[in-house]
């Protein structure tokens, strides 16, 4: 009896054990879920907490709800004025409608990529296409990504049920035969814009060497000008001065003109001069009153 009594309490544990394992659940904060019955969702976008399920009848499928990147492989893509550019790029993307998501995708993460991916390239390519290579180099990739992105976002979340919340291009680069023409483009362009600069500096150079060059010639001018006032006005004070001096005593000034003709004219040891002896260059010789005989 009471072996019996026992067994029935361990299996009435265990069966409440089963239906609380397959009737419970919980939903994380990473999480959203949706719950079926026999493949068919009848409650939708769970959110995060413990709830409840019939079990067998019911099951319950969960989605990550972070952001996931899906990084696309290079691709080809032509410009406006179809020339080959390699743009290297990735997606960032986001369950945001559970239902819609398990809809299209069964929930497979994989296959939501796939489905992305050609959406993605068709976007660029589009995008890409509409504007020539010297706009795809100037533009910001970010804004150069802005329309993509956008449309994108609202046709992913009808058709999959997820948000594309950013497309980021890593790398754009030119096949090698179109870099080299863009290259050789940009090298004569900087070289015209180099000579161009060169002839501004040459020009901006000379008119400033013209104008410090008369600035020069009207200083100079204004100097000697000056120089020549102020040896005219010096020529006139000492001629002033010498008169004055003559007018003070005449004979004493001609007495001092005549020693400093004697001096200049024996200053030489080889110095002849021939003169009459009677004529008045001696005059100071013969009489300290500069008389003659």
């Amino acid at each position: 009896m009471i072996n019996n009594r026992s067994l029935l309490i361990v299996g009435g544990l265990a069966a409440v054990a089963w239906l609380a394992s397959n009737s419970l659940y919980v939903v994380d904060e990473t999480e959203r879920a949706v719950k079926l019955r026999f493949g068919e969702v009848i409650e939708e976008n769970i959110q995060p907490g413990l709830h409840f399920k019939v079990p067998i009848t019911q099951t319950v499928r969960t989605f990550d709800t972070r952001l996931l990147t899906l990084d696309t492989d290079p691709s080809r893509y032509l410009t406006l004025e179809q020339k080959a550019v390699i743009v290297d790029s990735y997606v960032q993307w986001q369950v945001v409608n559970p239902t819609r998501y398990y809809e299209a995708t069964a929930g497979d993460e994989l296959m939501a990529s796939r489905l992305i991916q050609p959406r993605v390239d068709e976007s660029l390519r589009n995008e890409f296409g509409r504007l020539n290579l010297q706009q795809i180099i100037a533009e910001r990739r970010d804004d150069l990504m802005t329309g993509p992105t956008e449309d994108l976002d609202a046709l992913m979340r009808d058709e999959l049920g997820v948000a594309i919340r950013d497309i980021r291009v890593k790398r754009i680069d030119l096949p090698e035969d179109v870099s080299s023409a863009v290259y050789e483009r940009m090298r004569s362009e900087r070289e015209r814009q180099a000579r161009e600069w060169r002839a501004q500096g040459q020009e901006e150079a000379e008119r400033i060497r013209a104008n410090a060059d008369r600035r020069r010639q009207v200083l100079l001018a204004q100097a000697r000008a000056r120089s020549e006032t102020l040896r005219g006005e010096g020529d006139a004070e000492a001629a002033a001065i010498f008169s004055e001096a003559y007018g003070k005593d005449e004979e004493f000034f001609s007495f001092w003109r005549s020693l400093n003709a004697y001096r200049d004219s024996f200053a030489g040891d080889d110095n002849m001069l021939v003169l009459d002896p009677s004529s008045d260059f001696f005059q100071y010789l013969k009489s300290p009153q500069g008389e003659g005989e």
